[in-house]
């Protein structure tokens, strides 16, 4: 039973966080963002000292923990692959 809650259930979580963190430490200046909580924005500035970076939105300026940071605005809206069987 544990083998099954581990196949299903933890092991995907692990596996989207390990991914997260991985575009976490790559993003760049200019890259589209989606944060956790919902705000699109650009980003423009990225502070290396306190793990910090500052995403212009259509309100202004908002400066975001990287952590913060859920995916690149690109991959959410691009098409989706169709497998060929």
């Amino acid at each position: 039973m544990f083998l099954v809650l581990y196949l299903f259930m933890i092991r995907p979580q692990m596996k989207k966080q390990k991914n997260e963190k991985k575009f976490q430490s790559t993003i760049k200046k200019g890259t589209k963002v989606v944060t956790t909580s919902g705000i699109h924005g650009k980003i423009v500035d990225l502070i290396e000292a306190d793990s910090t970076c500052v995403i212009e939105t259509g309100a202004g300026k908002i400066k975001f923990e990287r952590s913060a940071i859920s995916m690149e605005m690109s991959k959410k809206y691009a098409p989706k692959e169709v497998k060929k069987k």
